[in-house]
């Protein structure tokens, strides 16, 4: 007996009731088809740029998903077994791709109930047009379609993001970039399509080994050596106002707290000299970052960039991945955040300003209805970002629907960001949310709490209107004549 082709059920992740079923059905199929807006992603802009080919399987598809990796070594597999090139020394690291995809393909049962699972289903079956299950007998010939595929001009970078409705896609870029990818994107016509985002972690904790040589990286791009607090500003709204000229619609912060309490100059000062000088304890460095935080919704207000807040991670926990393969290579575990505490001077000070915009996102969900619903329900300038990291599941973003929408409805909310480095998963984790929210929506139909056309319209603001919306710049003052406003009036030219 033939066996058969592997098929995607066309009722995935939607509910099982028959009638919601039925419901979710036709709500989904209004969305299915909708451009992509991607304000939350780590492309980098210079594949776009060149138009990349994605070399093979393993390239594409496991070396760069921390998800994935993640898995494969809490069940015994080392980062280099899987092709993670370490941060230093001359450790031996696998080359061998197909020997990687096999490592993948015979361990497809771990991924079992996961959205790592959802997404690379989507992308086999969907995107590659692959019909046969990964496993070990498998693996191969997979392995050789993929490679088949990869190897035309139909699945480089830039027809895949064109076949994917991508409308528009913001890269993550430090403050020291020149921006030079995105420079030779506009000029090739893909300004509006590709755009930076203001990511300053690296200046913001000057505890961290690396923090003189980025605030020197900075100092640098600005023309310029950085000696005081003062003159750390005066470069940081100079870069922000650089990139507003290239495209920019907002920043993002990755902080271990909520905490946004403002420093008196001095000791801002203070600690920034002792910074540049030797070593800084933890405590001092939080306070300082949270203070960044306070300037940061400052500038906003001034540059009118929207400022995406994401804390609540233990970056690094292991030591040992860190030292042998850099930072942030899935070692990240969540800790508890207090952010009504945390943003309340922050809020005090812009929560009420007409041209302040801020976009929480979280994986403590036990704060979801007890302080996030409640904080987006009532700050006109906050809004609630999808969920994140280890809730971007069906189960997690269904629990972000049924915590959330009765304080803060659906239009306090950002509408769905996939956060990924891997391109090919950008229309599965779209996808996936939209199915939820269907099936969230036909529930509230079913229950006649919502008509029909009212889940419709709320579907297609979910998933194309709520994001555009919420990552447009806000109305902002410009300063007066300064080096940031020159540069970026230049650069607009």
């Amino acid at each position: 007996m033939a066996e058969q082709p592997w098929v995607l059920h066309p009722d995935r992740a939607l509910p099982t009731e028959p009638g919601q079923r039925s419901i979710a059905r036709e709500i989904y199929a209004s969305t299915a088809a909708l451009p992509i807006v991607s304000m939350h992603g780590h492309i980098e802009p210079g594949a776009i740029r060149r138009n990349d080919a994605f070399g093979d399987p393993a390239e594409l598809f496991i070396i760069p998903d921390h998800y994935l990796v993640r898995m494969l070594v809490s069940q015994g597999y080392r980062n280099s077994d899987l092709g993670v090139q370490p941060h230093q020394g001359d450790a031996p690291v696998e080359t061998d791709h197909r020997l990687i995809w096999r490592r993948f393909a015979e361990n497809w049962k771990l991924f079992r109930g996961t959205p790592t699972r959802y997404w690379m289903e989507h992308e086999l079956s969907v995107v590659f047009g692959i019909t046969q299950e990964p496993s070990a007998a498998t693996a191969d010939a997979i392995y050789d379609q993929l490679s088949a595929s990869l190897s035309t001009p139909e699945f480089r970078i830039r027809a895949l993001f064109d076949r994917f409705n991508i409308e528009i896609l913001s890269t993550t870029d430090a403050p020291d970039s020149d921006l030079a990818e995105h420079a030779a994107l506009a000029d090739q016509g893909w300004g509006e399509r590709v755009v930076p985002t203001f990511r300053p972690d690296g200046v913001f904790y000057p505890d961290r080994v690396t923090w003189r040589a980025a605030v020197r990286a900075l100092g640098a791009r600005c023309g310029r050596e950085i000696v005081s607090y003062q003159g750390f500003l005066d470069a940081l709204q100079e870069r922000r106002f650089a990139f507003v000229a290239a495209g920019a619609r907002a920043t993002d912060h990755g902080h271990l707290t909520a905490n946004t309490t403002p420093l008196a100059a001095a000791d801002a000062e203070r600690i920034f000299q002792q910074a540049l000088s030797g070593p800084v304890d933890a405590a001092s460095a939080e306070a300082f970052a949270g203070n960044m935080l306070f300037e940061s919704a400052r500038m906003s207000v001034e540059d009118g960039l929207v400022m995406q807040l994401h804390p609540g991670v233990a970056r690094d926990h292991s030591a040992a991945i860190q030292q042998g393969y850099g930072a942030d290579n899935g070692f990240d575990i969540p800790v508890a955040v207090d952010f009504t505490r945390g943003l309340q001077p922050l809020l005090n000070a812009f929560g009420l300003d007409p041209r302040f915009r801020l976009i929480l996102f979280t994986i403590d969900e036990t704060v979801y209805s007890r302080e996030l619903a409640p904080i987006a329900g009532a700050y006109p300038s906050v809004r609630l970002g999808a969920p994140w990291w280890f809730l971007d599941s069906p189960a997690g973003m269904a629990r972000f629907r049924e915590l959330v929408t009765e304080t803060a409805g659906f239009y306090n909310t950002s509408g769905f960001v996939d956060d990924t480095r891997a391109f090919a998963s950008i229309p599965a984790r779209h996808d996936l949310s939209r199915r939820v929210d269907a099936g969230y929506l036909a529930r509230l139909v079913g229950e006649h709490r919502l008509t029909l056309d009212e889940a419709t319209e709320t579907a297609i603001d979910l998933a194309y209107t709520l994001p555009l919306t919420a990552y447009a710049r806000r109305g902002a003052v410009t300063p007066a004549a300064t080096p940031a406003r020159a540069e970026a009036e230049s650069a607009a030219q």
